[in-house]
């Protein structure tokens, strides 16, 4: 991380900070990741409804991140973040106030508002600050606040849980929002484009979602979310039902330390041998982590998967951010980023409700079998459609190619 030596001391410092403000909100979202579905059990609920409330996050997700994204372009990303921030240290006491199902699902769609706010500031800010040689490298860099996040929080989580309580748990999540609060406020804010600046800023959402460089990412988010929606809300119940010695955090803390592995040379790497070659082996990645869940009888199936989950969730969602900041004017960003990510979003709103019922139906072992599908239909559609033709498509997954839709490319073949 050399490279943080050659920036100025204001760029250094609004780096350290965005960092550390992420490491505090993942590690406050993340707590819950575990936890929330055992205490969705313990308040009576069924599996369908397990899903319902957990997947429930991404319905404050789509219904707010297009309009986040159109703000952090307008009013700033400190201004989103701020939102993020505040949501995430609210949220957190509406699960002490209620176990009604519905009021839960509510609490849970307002919760979701925090990731949709502080994802979208998040990565437009470092997107804008990176150097455009420099991005992937510096990208990858800052997004490792979540997966060190998503190994703290779970860990946290499951310790709080089990020894005092679910109320100790949630009250120590909305400490986390807070102090992420205090964080971002110290943030300094770059310029704002106005809308006398810029003459894209009339584009409507679903112009730039038919956009042929926003459109295919955005489905293959959509198809990867579906299947990381599902780990994610059902693999510490698969392993309790199977009865295994095994505590569900420690699945995500695992994925976390791969997805940290991942990140610090992909990042870099892409910046010499591009996007697509990373985008593929993180697809391939979830693809794997489905399959070995869908046949794992032992810890060491369950950690071999956290690992294939975890580089999985290292290389897809880092790379095509930064794919999209390639693709995008500063101008834009916030809304491409956000749009890009919805797709992930409804992923992950359909995949708990959706999966949730096959899982009533065939049990959570052959459920991670239709991940393992969906995957694979993502993988097919990013190999012949991400680029201009099928020729260029497959070089540039393959990384034998540029991306023809990058900013810069754009402007020499114009």
């Amino acid at each position: 991380m050399k490279i943080f030596n050659t920036f100025n001391t204001e760029l250094r410092y609004n780096l350290l900070i965005l960092f550390t403000a992420g490491l505090l909100f993942w590690s406050s979202v993340a707590s819950l990741l575990p936890t929330l579905p055992l205490y969705l059990e313990y308040v009576g609920a069924t599996k369908q409804q397990i899903g319902i409330v957990t997947g429930s996050f991404a319905v404050g997700l789509l219904l707010t991140r297009p309009m986040l994204g159109r703000l952090a372009d307008e009013r700033g990303r400190k201004f989103v973040l701020l939102i993020g921030t505040i949501v995430a240290a609210i949220a957190p006491f509406g699960y002490l106030a209620t176990q009604s199902i519905g009021l839960l699902i509510l609490v849970r769609i307002f919760h979701g508002v925090s990731i949709a706010a502080f994802t979208t500031g998040y990565s437009a800010l470092v997107a804008d600050l990176a150097p455009p040689d420099k991005r992937g490298e510096i990208i990858s860099y800052m997004t490792l606040a979540t997966p060190i996040g998503l190994a703290i929080g779970p860990a946290l989580g499951g310790f709080l849980e089990a020894t005092t309580g679910y109320g100790v748990l949630f009250l120590v999540a909305a400490e986390l929002g807070f102090v992420t609060l205090l964080a971002i406020v110290q943030v300094t804010n770059p310029p704002i484009q106005t809308h006398e600046e810029t003459q894209d800023n009339h584009q409507k959402f679903w112009q730039i979602l038919n956009s042929p460089r926003v459109r295919v990412p955005t489905l293959v988010m959509l198809l990867v979310g579906l299947s990381a929606g599902a780990v994610h809300t059902f693999v510490s119940l698969f392993i309790k039902s199977i009865q295994i010695d095994f505590n569900g955090g420690l699945f995500f803390t695992v994925a976390a330390i791969s997805s940290f592995s991942t990140r610090i040379f992909a990042g870099k790497a892409s910046d010499r041998l591009g996007r697509g070659l990373f985008i593929t082996f993180g697809i391939i990645s979830y693809t794997l982590a489905s399959i070995v869940l869908w046949q794992a009888h032992t810890v060491s199936s369950f950690l071999l998967a956290a690992i294939f989950e975890g580089a999985g969730g290292g290389t897809v969602i880092s790379m095509i951010v930064t794919m999209m900041a390639d693709r995008s004017l500063p101008q834009e960003r916030g809304r491409i980023f956000a749009i890009c990510v919805t797709g992930f979003d409804l992923g992950i709103a359909i995949a708990a409700p959706v999966l949730g019922s096959i899982a009533e139906q065939i049990g959570y072992r052959n459920m991670f079998a239709y991940g393992a599908g969906i995957t694979c239909v993502a993988l097919v559609i990013f190999f012949t459609k991400s680029s201009k033709n099928l020729a260029n498509s497959l070089r540039f997954a393959l990384g034998r190619a540029p991306d023809t839709y990058a900013m810069n490319n754009l402007e020499v073949s114009s």
